[in-house]
């Protein structure tokens, strides 16, 4: 099995209104897209509240275990909004106003005109020693401390300070994907199958998702993925053969029973 040279990472989502099921995430979705399209391997998502203390423990232990980590939640201007303040602390540097950021802040207030209030000064807090992710949606910058990127919870806003983030990570190979469907087909019967594939190309993941549990339409889709595009093309081929028998016996049972590949 060869060494994979991508670097890694951790996604960390802050926020009691996440784990409250208040606020529906989909920050995870894109930021895995994102890495996924850089060669960067997404490892591990941690959920936490906002909890002095659980964010910084989690910090800590994902920024020595990966290569990066990418966090959402908490530099907002109220009360609950303490991950810079946690980060500080979880780096041991002190946090102060930052003057490139509170420009920010002062620039788009005069634009908008209203008064700059002590509670938005606070997204101008920076820990000491961070850099800081430009923020085109909002001015209200995220930062850099470490191998920490720390981004706002608000999709938009931190779908678009991604920009920033792109050139500061190391780029791996990206990993290819490749999708069989089997119509009318449970996974059950296709899983001899991919238990032999499985075995024989190490440096790929093979896995099966069943879809559609109603009566007029279920099946499932058998993902390979990989970064050898040559490894991956054979072993579609040899599942799509193995897979014959398979479907034969399917369409004994369900006449539209079929084997199809698709996009994604």
């Amino acid at each position: 099995m060869t060494t994979n040279p991508n670097p890694t990472a951790a996604i960390m989502i802050i926020g009691d209104e996440i784990l409250s099921g208040r606020t529906v995430d989909s920050n995870v979705n894109t930021i895995a897209r994102f890495l996924g399209a850089l060669g960067v391997d997404l490892n591990e998502v941690r959920m936490v509240r906002d909890d002095e203390a659980q964010i910084i423990e989690a910090v800590r232990s994902l920024s020595v275990t990966y290569d990066y980590v990418l966090t959402t939640g908490g530099i907002g201007p109220t009360h609950d909004d303490i991950t810079a303040d946690c980060m500080a602390k979880a780096f041991s540097v002190d946090i102060s106003e930052h003057p490139a950021a509170l420009k920010l802040l002062q620039e788009r207030a005069e634009k908008a005109g209203w008064t700059l209030n002590d509670n938005s000064r606070r997204m101008a807090r920076i820990p000491h020693g961070a850099e800081l992710i430009a923020n085109p949606v909002s001015a209200a910058p995220g930062f850099q401390i470490g191998n920490v990127f720390v981004m706002a919870g608000v999709p938009k806003i931190m779908e678009g300070m991604l920009a920033d983030v792109a050139p500061r990570l190391r780029t791996g190979r990206k990993v290819l994907s490749r999708t069989l469907r089997l119509n009318f087909i449970g996974e059950s019967w296709a899983a001899d199958a991919l238990r032999d594939i499985d075995k024989r190309y190490a440096d790929l993941s093979l896995g099966s998702y069943p879809f559609g549990l109603l009566p007029g339409e279920f099946g499932t889709q058998l993902v390979v993925r990989g970064q050898d595009a040559e490894a991956l093309d054979a072993a579609v081929s040899e599942l799509k053969t193995a897979l014959e028998p398979v479907v034969e016996e399917g369409r004994k049972r369900n006449p539209q029973a079929s084997l199809d590949e698709i996009a994604g």
